[in-house]
């Protein structure tokens, strides 16, 4: 196919622009900056700088490039610094997410692209309580005054791309590379807080990238979490993490020290369900690399399984 990717540079894009140039197809990958081209090119992709929030240059860019199929893993994390507010993090991807995959959506129907895959998140989503969450199960109604912004985001990529007929690949927490978790967790800054039970499901950075490979086969509209196959409380993965970055056991704090930190947004992360990736495995015949993040953060790492 001829692709046309957007985000191609970041800790997603850059992982799915060599699987996409390894199976020989033909990819144009976006980025921001010109200083991310030779980053695209190496991968095996032809680069293009494209601001995707500029609708005018979103839809000379599709049409330029006449694509069988359009992937946006547009993002605008790199160096943001959490804190207590989820919004303030997330801003300008709240802004790509919404104005931007409004302008992806209209010049892909303009130039008449039939296959569109875009980012979306699953982690904190589903409304509890319950087992492992299904991608038809609620979501959460009343998020933290923090986070609205955010997952209301979120809840405006999934329904705008489904409504255009393409799929929105609902992803667990990343990992695969040294980032701001790893390095804060090295440093024993990342706490275990209350009595750790709090859900994530993760997914390694190659998997989400194939997963993305896997729905250029599949039909929309449609929805997938893409995430490993053990979804585990932070009592169970933070600890592990930090032995396989061979630092100390991280430090534990009560429930009421992290609130301070945290503000309501602690009681999203404690009350989280886990992602299943059921529908994902079967319907687009997708099977993770890494299917636990137990085997995952030691691949990572050069070390042995986390157990």
């Amino acid at each position: 196919m001829r692709i046309l990717l957007i985000g191609a540079s970041g800790a997603v894009g850059i992982h799915l622009t060599r699987q996409l140039a390894a199976q020989d197809h033909e990819v144009t990958g976006t980025c921001r900056s010109a200083a991310s081209k030779g980053k695209i090119r190496a991968a095996g992709a032809t680069p293009l700088v494209l601001d995707v929030l500029d609708a005018a240059a979103t839809r000379s860019a599709v049409a330029g490039t006449r694509p069988d199929a359009v992937i946006c893993q547009a993002t605008a994390l790199a160096g943001a610094r959490f804190g207590r507010s989820l919004d303030k993090t997330f801003g300008p991807t709240n802004r790509l997410r919404t104005e931007g995959t409004a302008n992806v959506i209209a010049a892909v129907q303009s130039a008449g692209v039939r296959r569109l895959v875009a980012q979306s998140f699953a982690p904190y989503r589903y409304a509890s309580p319950g087992p492992v969450a299904a991608e038809d199960d609620p979501l959460l109604a009343t998020p933290p005054a923090s986070a609205a912004q955010t997952f209301a985001a979120m809840t405006s990529l999934d329904e705008a791309v489904t409504a255009a007929g393409g799929i929105a690949l609902r992803y667990g927490g990343f990992y695969g590379e040294p980032d701001q978790m790893t390095a804060a967790v090295a440093r024993r800054r990342y706490p275990l807080v209350g009595d750790g039970r709090a859900m994530m499901s993760f997914i390694h950075l190659h998997d989400a990238a194939s997963a993305a490979v896997a729905a250029l086969e599949a039909d929309g509209p449609a929805i997938y979490n893409v995430t490993d196959d053990e979804p585990a409380p932070m009592r169970e993965w933070l600890p592990a993490l930090a032995a396989a970055l061979g630092a100390k056991p991280p430090r534990h704090v009560p429930e009421w020290a992290g609130r301070l930190a945290m503000g309501a947004g602690l009681d999203m992360m404690m009350q989280a369900r886990g992602a299943a990736n059921t529908k994902a495995r079967k319907e687009l015949a997708w099977t993770p690399r890494y299917p636990s993040w137990r085997d995952g953060f030691g691949a990572i790492l050069g070390g042995q399984p986390a157990r």
